[in-house]
This record gives C-alpha cells, sequence and structure tokens, in this order.
C-alpha cells in the first residue's frame, strides 16, 4: 500500500469529486430509475402480473411508454447535488485518512481505510438526502401516472409547503444506515483493488485507465451489495404519503417482511449490480483524470 502522500486540497477534491460524480450521474441514472420503480411497485392483487416483471420489463416499459427522458426522469437532483456531494465525500474520506495519521507518511491498513470511508458517508448524508427524496418521487410519479410535480425545484417547493424542512428531509436516518457503511466498503475496496493491480515497483499513480475502470466499477458492486437492504428502505419510505409509516424504517422493514417476505429487500437488485459497475467506474476515471489534470495544471492550488 505504499505510495506518496499528497496534502489534502479541498477545492482540487471539489472540482475533480464534482466531475466523477457527473460521470457516474449520466452513465447511471437510466438504471437508477428502474431500480426506484421497481423497489416502490405496489404489490401485486391475486391472479394479476406485477407492474414490473423484472429489471429489463420495466426498462423497455419506461422506454417504450417515455422515450429515453423517461430513463432520465428526476436526473436534475442528483446532477445539482453532485458536485458538492462528491467534493465533500472525497474530501471526507481524505480527511478520515489524515485523522488517522500520526505522520504524513503512515500507511493506513484496510480497516483504517473503511474507518475513513464510514465518515465520508455521514459528511455526505445531509447533501443526498433532499436530492434522493426529489429524485425518487420524480421517477415514481411518471410510472403512477399522476403528475404531482412539474421537475425538482416544484417538488422541492411543495414539499417544504407540506411539512417544512422535514418533509425535505425525510429519509436521514435510513441514508445514513445506508451511507456510512456502504462508503466504507466503497473506498475499501477501490484501494484494495488498485494497490493489487498495481505492478511491483510501480506507483498507484501511474494505474492504466482499464485497471481503474475494473477498480472502479467493482468498488461500486461491493458498495452495493452493502446498500440495497437501507437503500429499499429508504426509496419506500421516502416515497410514502405523509403518516403512513409513524415508526419509520421499522415500519417499513415490518410491513415489506409480512407482505412480501425477505427478498423485498433485495428489490430492484439486478439493475443494481448492473448500473454499479459502468457508474462507479466512469465516477471514478472521472475522479483520478480530473485530479491528475489539476495536478498538472495547477499544482499549488
Amino acid at each position: 500500500m505504499a505510495d506518496e502522500v499528497k496534502p489534502i486540497s479541498p477545492l482540487k477534491n471539489l472540482l475533480a469529486g464534482g466531475f466523477g460524480g457527473m460521470c457516474l450521474v449520466f452513465v447511471g441514472h437510466p438504471l437508477d430509475t428502474v431500480k426506484v420503480r421497481l423497489q416502490t411497485q405496489p404489490p401485486s392483487l391475486p391472479g394479476q402480473p406485477p407492474m414490473y416483471s423484472g429489471t429489463f420489463d420495466c426498462f423497455r416499459k419506461t422506454l417504450m411508454r417515455e422515450g429515453i427522458r423517461g430513463l432520465y426522469r428526476g436526473m436534475a437532483a442528483p446532477i445539482v447535488g453532485v458536485t458538492p456531494m462528491f467534493a465533500v465525500c472525497f474530501f471526507g474520506f481524505g480527511l478520515g485518512k489524515k485523522l488517522q495519521q500520526k505522520h504524513p507518511e503512515d500507511v493506513l491498513s484496510y480497516p483504517q481505510i473503511f474507518a475513513a470511508g464510514m465518515l465520508s458517508g455521514v459528511f455526505t448524508t445531509g447533501i443526498m438526502t433532499p436530492g434522493e427524496r426529489i429524485k425518487c418521487l420524480l421517477q415514481i410519479q411518471a410510472s403512477s401516472g399522476e403528475t404531482k410535480y412539474t421537475g425538482p425545484l416544484d417538488c422541492a417547493k411543495k414539499l417544504y409547503k407540506e411539512a417544512g424542512i422535514r418533509g425535505i428531509y425525510k429519509g436521514t436516518v435510513l441514508t445514513l444506515m445506508r451511507d456510512v457503511p456502504a462508503s466504507g466498503m466503497y473506498f475499501m475496496t477501490y484501494e484494495w483493488l488498485k494497490n493489487i493491480f498495481t505492478p511491483e515497483g510501480k506507483s498507484v499513480n501511474e494505474l492504466s485507465v482499464p485497471r481503474i475502470l475494473v477498480a472502479g466499477g467493482f468498488a461500486g458492486i461491493f458498495n452495493w451489495a452493502v446498500a440495497i437492504p437501507p437503500d429499499v428502505l429508504k426509496s419506500r419510505f421516502q416515497t410514502a404519503p405523509p403518516g403512513k409509516y409513524p415508526n419509520g424504517f421499522r415500519d417499513v422493514l415490518r410491513e415489506l417482511i409480512r407482505d412480501e417476505g425477505i427478498t423485498s429487500l433485495y428489490k430492484g437488485f439486478n439493475a443494481v449490480m448492473i448500473r454499479a459497475f459502468p457508474a462507479n467506474a466512469a465516477c471514478f476515471l472521472g475522479f483520478e483524470v480530473a485530479m491528475k489534470f489539476l495536478n498538472w495544471a495547477v499544482p499549488n492550488l
């Protein structure tokens, strides 16, 4: 795990993390729409087929009924949030590493990298929660046939009018439950694979593009393997009518297991995993490319 330790630059993290985040959203949003619609579709009536039989059926029906724009519905909210969110995410990870070092040259163990990643999940929750809330509501309204919100800003205004800031931040605890352990797994996996893929005698900073893509893609898969159950609960909770789950995620969990079984916690698994590799490969490649450019163009920034 030997590598040159560089000082944290918040501005470089802002720019590179924002670019990586935009790459992730653009590549991954269509399957994120599919995931949310699968997770929030109502149980089918006896003798009736479900609204969507699976990932590819949902993708096909969305594309046929709404066109390519349907797959990118709700993307404005995450796009607006990705620059500060990924800046905070990567900065939080770097800060988490720095806090555990007694000296700048100290090499961290993988559990310490996991802990640094968990800190980044705490940092990003404040930005992620309202973006996820708005995104989920916009993604499901098209499939339900109801048009309550004309766009992200209209959705935010109506949520604030109905329930204040609590309405916008509905699902904060579940977002923390999802992102804290998942972010730890995300960064630990990426650092682990980068070290495995680095030839002996070479620096991690010299890793080739294909190897960065593979490391980033598998980091995304491991991230979502941890995140899917709380993500299912979060999607259901954030899109539920006010007052449906007075006890929060415990009511959601109880209802899901009672009505649909334990496997319901892995709704959207195929869509998530199909999306995870290319989206997170694009994110880390975007981040690494942007950081290299910034280090070359403005080394003292």
